[in-house]
């Protein structure tokens, strides 16, 4: 073996070393839980996250609740549990127990891997898988470790539309969504633009997912494509900005002359109000200065 082949074999027993550690999980009671570090799903499709157990005693426990939660420790969401009492081979789970979580191994094999149905990218987080003993509230054996869920998904465009106004001008806005995330180009009729793009969080600690790109200088009469891409696939929208309408500058112009006509008519009555009034003082003062 030459000194190349050994420091590739060097590095790849640290990496299967590393892997190993981050997918077992050992108890000081010689519970061992195995889970693997990450597992990769598709949007839309079923899911099955791993997990199993091994124990020193000769027997079976006959009771037992399997557990599995989202986060880990005070913060952890339960998210299946179902309890398996007297050497039973069902596992029964709770009335209000949410159908797209259920059992996908058997407890009583020592798998406890949990299948989550139409999977969506907010599923992506960590995942704890545990076992508890009935009449023993403070013994628990879990998988410290967790399992990562990273859900993919195409791009899928959200939103796309024209903000502004005839004054301060109009940019064009595209909002979308995809795992891995996204590229966002501007295309125009004339070739491809500069968009400027934001990145934003849609859950916390678990991610992004979503972007955002504008186009600034977006003219009326004009028409452009918001096209995003990753490794699963493309989607495109197509953006037409109206012209003004004509016939809002004529509705504008005739309300405008409307106005004018108006202001002459108030004018011209007061003008004549104003006459009136002149005439009638003169006439009764030329009639006081005759008597």
């Amino acid at each position: 073996m030459s000194a190349m082949d050994l420091q590739r074999f060097s590095k790849t027993l640290g990496l299967l070393v590393v892997l190993h550690s981050a997918a077992i999980a050992k108890d000081d009671d010689g519970w061992l839980m195995k889970a693997p570090a990450e597992v990769r799903a598709i949007e839309g499709y079923p899911v099955v996250l791993p997990c199993s157990f091994t124990h020193p005693h000769h027997t079976h426990p006959s009771s037992m609740h399997v557990v599995w939660t989202l986060g880990h420790g005070r913060a952890a969401t339960v998210l299946f549990r179902c309890t398996s009492l007297n050497n039973s081979q069902q596992c029964q789970s709770k009335i209000n127990q949410d159908q797209r979580y259920r059992l996908e191994g058997n407890h009583r094999n020592h798998d406890i891997s949990l299948r989550i149905n139409s999977v969506t990218l907010k599923d992506s987080d960590r995942y704890y898988c545990r076992v508890e003993l009935p009449g023993h509230p403070h013994i628990s054996f879990e998988n410290t470790l967790g399992t990562r869920l990273r859900v993919e998904a195409a791009p899928r465009i959200l939103s796309l539309s024209a903000e502004g106004s005839e004054t301060s001008g109009f940019k064009a806005v595209c909002h979308v969504q995809g795992s891995p995330l996204p590229d966002v180009q501007w295309i125009a009729p004339d070739g491809v633009l500069e968009g400027d793009t934001t990145f934003s969080l849609s859950q916390e600690a678990t991610g992004q997912y979503r972007t955002s790109s504008q186009l600034l200088d977006v003219k009326p009469g004009g028409q452009y494509i918001c096209a995003a891409s990753n490794s699963l696939g493309k989607d495109q929208a197509t953006l037409f900005v109206l012209p003004p309408s004509p016939e809002r500058s004529t509705a504008k112009s005739s309300f405008s002359l409307l106005v004018l006509l108006l202001a002459l008519a108030l004018g011209t009555k007061l003008l004549l109000a104003l006459g009136v009034g002149a005439w009638v003082i003169k006439r009764r003062f030329s009639s006081s200065v005759d008597q």
